[in-house]
């Protein structure tokens, strides 16, 4: 084998090697990578019951009600739509109604989905990028108001 065949065998295997090791990494990412929706855009996309998301917006008033044990049943709005959330477990000592969160966990029907995971807003200046991002998307953002200390934009 000359020289130049040589070299084009070593690069060839490296590739190969580096795509196999890509390929690994990603197959054990896949249960890792979650999507971000507002209310309004999982009603548009309608993603398959079962699938694993993150779903945020503000908790509607007057909709947290307190079963037994630890499960609680919320409303995330962006004022357009919404989605009925149930979750089971303790929630941060900043949640409330009215105020920006984001759940993550398993859709199990249209407008319907249950959490695994409630994230609050940690103070009054505080909201997460990809909800102010979505409410700015659904005309509900104040722009005259101060920005919250999470959003550049």
């Amino acid at each position: 084998m000359t020289r130049k065949g040589r070299r084009l065998t070593l690069i060839a295997s490296a590739l190969g090697t580096l795509g196999a090791a890509l390929g690994l990494v990603l197959y054990a990412m896949r249960d890792n990578i979650v999507f971000f929706y507002g209310p309004s855009e999982l009603a548009e996309k309608a993603p398959a019951p079962g699938a694993r998301l993150r779903i945020g917006g503000l908790v509607k008033q007057g909709s947290v009600t307190r079963g037994a044990e630890k499960s609680i049943t919320f409303i995330i709005t962006d004022t357009k739509k919404d989605v009925a959330v149930s979750y089971s477990g303790q929630l941060p000592d900043l949640f409330r109604e009215g105020q920006g969160v984001v759940t993550e966990g398993i859709l199990t029907a249209p407008g319907q989905f249950r959490a695994d995971t409630v994230l609050a807003k940690h103070d009054e200046t505080y909201m997460p990028r990809d909800v102010a991002d979505a409410l700015k998307k659904q005309g509900v953002w104040n722009e005259g108001a101060p920005k919250p200390a999470g959003v550049t934009k």
